[in-house]
């Protein structure tokens, strides 16, 4: 997770994202307090449940108002391998930082670097695991097509590490592209999130929910009403005991229906974080903010003479 450091409303991620809202009556002091508070309670929620993280500190200089989103521009599988994505917006590349893939390397065992930046002079782009859902266990990745996400890309990654790529078309209610997979989608052990009211093609989603299942995932299905309040922005997290957790902002879980609270609940416990401030100018939810790392911890060997 990055702690950010001038968090802000983004003007150029604004034209595709139609979760992004201003919210004048607060100042720059008051809007970065306010974030900051929001990400410390959300990890302390997550240290509280005995979930390992990883917590950066943004650098100011430059400003990076969209830096608490780093799973964007980075990745882990649990083969070992590090991934760095061609991003859309040109503000976002000045994400990328040399010194948090050293920290990684430095920490983690990595078995395999890939940086895909090149990708950005051709116009391609993949923006990470909000462009990509991946079915981990099963070596399925699955993506909306829009303008973040390119089809090329995601074949391009998917094959360079033994992935099958699973692409479809899906819109908001205007007809724009949903412009992150992950807002329609969360795949977890045994279930799925998703929205089907987003899928334009009925062949695709009939194709999509039969592998859900055959992958024997039971489908929690979720209206777009909900993916407006983030219900469909979730990530399933493990503790050091191995017990299982569904992370979700607080405005997901509140327009969730009793019943899809229970169904959820089988597979895991549900954690829901409040971020308002976050989710309404940033146009991200919880999941948005954790870049998961599969990677195995170096050991350390002390020297204790």
């Amino acid at each position: 997770m990055i702690r950010p450091a001038a968090f802000g409303f983004n003007e150029e991620t604004a034209a595709d994202n139609s979760f992004q809202r201003k919210i004048n009556e607060l100042s720059k002091e008051q809007l970065q307090l306010s974030v900051l508070r929001e990400f410390d309670a959300f990890a302390e929620s997550l240290l509280k449940k005995g979930i390992d993280v990883t917590i950066i500190e943004d650098k100011a200089d430059p400003p990076k108002s969209d830096a608490l989103f780093p799973n964007n521009w980075f990745s882990t599988l649990p083969d070992g391998s590090l991934s760095v994505f061609p991003m859309f917006a040109h503000s976002r590349r000045l994400e990328k930082r040399d010194d948090i893939m050293r920290l990684l390397n430095e920490n983690f065992e990595v078995s395999r670097f890939t940086d895909w930046s090149e990708l950005e002079a051709e116009g391609f782009f993949l923006e990470g695991t909000g462009s990509m859902v991946i079915d981990h266990e099963n070596k399925f990745i699955y993506a909306c097509v829009s303008q973040r996400t390119h089809l090329s890309a995601l074949e391009k990654f998917s094959r360079a590490n033994n992935y099958n790529a699973i692409s479809f078309s899906a819109v908001d209610k205007n007809g724009n592209a949903i412009y992150h997979t992950n807002v329609i989608l969360c795949i977890g052990k045994e279930f799925a999130v998703v929205c089907d009211e987003c899928f334009v093609d009925e062949m695709e989603w009939i194709a999509v929910s039969q592998l859900l299942r055959t992958t024997n995932h039971k489908i929690v299905p979720i209206s777009y009403e909900q993916v407006c309040a983030f219900a469909g922005n979730m990530l399933q997290l493990r503790n050091k005991k191995g017990e299982q957790f569904l992370v979700m902002s607080k405005t997901a879980y509140d327009s969730l229906t009793k019943k899809q609270r229970s169904q959820l609940e089988e597979y895991n416990e549900l954690l829901p974080v409040a971020i308002p401030t976050i989710e309404t100018i940033g146009g991200g939810s919880a999941r948005c903010m954790m870049a998961e790392i599969f990677l195995k911890r170096k050991l350390r060997i002390e020297n204790r003479e």
